[in-house]
């Protein structure tokens, strides 16, 4: 079955339970009076007939962390997990091409190994679809994923979150083009040899470094996706400046919501990006998400670290964990489902319907994501939200996967034009 005919089937079976017939107009259907049955039926089968996109998970970096095996005595990805993507999840919740961040820690600025270490994500993530065939498939392409999902593969695109691995060679852009990597996030957590990291306070190049303009215009060259998340302000609106195809952000939230927290994108930026052409996928991890999430949070911390200490503990003592548990459910520390919405209609309220996707930074962002959306199973839940907002299911196609393919084709029209320029 064919990707359109796949997607109307879902439309129509979910419309058919609950109306016991189909309507001519799909616009007739006021989706904001239905009861929370119907809006979850329908939120789930849109979730199952749409290719859903992820702009960020990070589950190459857990892998290494945890031990990756393809004996399969560590972790097996292909069955159910205690981390937030495997594959019976996104199945569950529909999602069909999470972009595997090849995460490399700035830590490797300093102690080299950069390049090295980031193929050694590469080759894990290689290995998924020739461990489990009939699960993954790799994917460079938008039309790579198109495929994968008529298929009923669950597609592992690649983007690296920093960009120190290019080190000093120019010639690593196209190194890593060959390797997969269809965007990279210029710097982490600190300044790097490409620009500022908008978690450091050094300002080493007051924004993009003059190598840093080559990285961009050779990203262009060969189509990868500059992704402006974690840079300073001044970074961004540098990239933007350069680039000659659209940018995304791969997984930054709305400042308007954390004032003053400058990893989040300010409404300029967000305007800047949209008049580009490209597209912010919203992080769905609690501290983005508000300013009072971001103020528990840093209290819990305190609190905690102030319990261990006085009571002679360490992080992974049994009678710490069960009081950190008992405390995050005493102080409600964690956002909702509904704080990810209120994102998506702040930009939406910004630039329009077509500039907005999903960045969860699921298996990235610990222990903090927002009620509702605990894994990759709960995608529905975030489109049902949407749905009783007002959004129209091709409203909701588009932030699941459209404006990302947008872009994503629209660098790669530019590489073949400037290639053969």
């Amino acid at each position: 079955m064919n990707f359109s005919l796949k997607k109307l089937s879902a439309i129509l079976f979910a419309i058919s339970i609950l109306f016991s017939c189909t309507p001519t107009k799909e616009e007739t259907i006021d989706y904001t009076s239905m009861t929370d049955a119907q809006l979850e039926a329908v939120a789930d089968s849109l979730a199952k007939a749409y290719i859903i996109v992820d702009g960020h998970v990070d589950l190459p970096f857990r892998m290494n962390v945890k031990g990756f095996m393809i004996t399969k005595t560590v972790e097996d990805v292909s069955v159910e997990t205690t981390g937030n993507f495997d594959y019976p999840k996104a199945k569950r919740g529909g999602l069909d091409a999470p972009f595997m961040s090849i995460y490399v820690p700035s830590r490797y600025q300093e102690t080299g190994g950069a390049k090295d270490f980031a193929d050694s994500l590469i080759d894990m993530v290689s290995r998924l679809p020739v461990t489990f065939p009939s699960q993954f498939a790799m994917a460079n392409t938008p039309a790579d994923i198109t495929t994968n999902f008529d298929q009923g593969l669950i597609s592992l695109p690649m983007g690296m979150e920093n960009g120190a691995p290019i080190e000093d060679d120019i010639n690593n852009v196209k190194y890593f083009f060959d390797r997969g990597i269809r965007y990279i996030t210029l710097t982490h957590s600190k300044d790097n040899q490409i620009c500022d990291s908008s978690y450091d306070t050094t300002y080493t190049w007051n924004g993009v470094s003059p190598f840093g303009e080559q990285v961009i215009a050779e990203m262009n060259k060969w189509g990868i996706m500059v992704d402006i998340s974690h840079v300073t302000d001044s970074a961004a609106f540098d990239a933007l400046r350069l680039t000659k195809s659209p940018v995304i952000a791969s997984h930054s939230s709305c400042r308007k919501f954390t004032p003053g927290w400058e990893r989040n994108m300010p409404d300029t930026l967000i305007k800047a990006m949209a008049q580009n052409g490209g597209v912010i996928h919203i992080n769905f991890g609690s501290s983005f998400l508000s300013q009072e999430s971001q103020d528990k949070f840093q209290k819990m911390r305190e609190d905690l670290t102030n319990y261990r200490a006085e009571n002679s503990l360490s992080p992974e003592d049994s009678i710490y964990k069960a009081y950190a548990k008992q405390y995050t459910t005493d102080n409600d520390v964690y956002e909702d489902v509904e704080k990810v919405a209120d994102h998506i209609d702040h930009v939406v309220s910004l630039v329009g319907v077509d500039h907005v996707g999903l960045g969860s930074d699921y298996d990235g962002v610990g222990d903090s994501l927002p009620k509702g959306l605990k894994d990759v199973s709960t995608y529905p839940n975030l489109i049902k939200e949407l749905l009783k907002r007002g959004y129209s299911p091709e409203d909701i196609e588009k932030i699941c996967y459209k404006n990302t393919f947008r872009v994503w084709e629209k660098v790669q029209e530019v590489a073949q034009e400037l290639q053969s320029s």
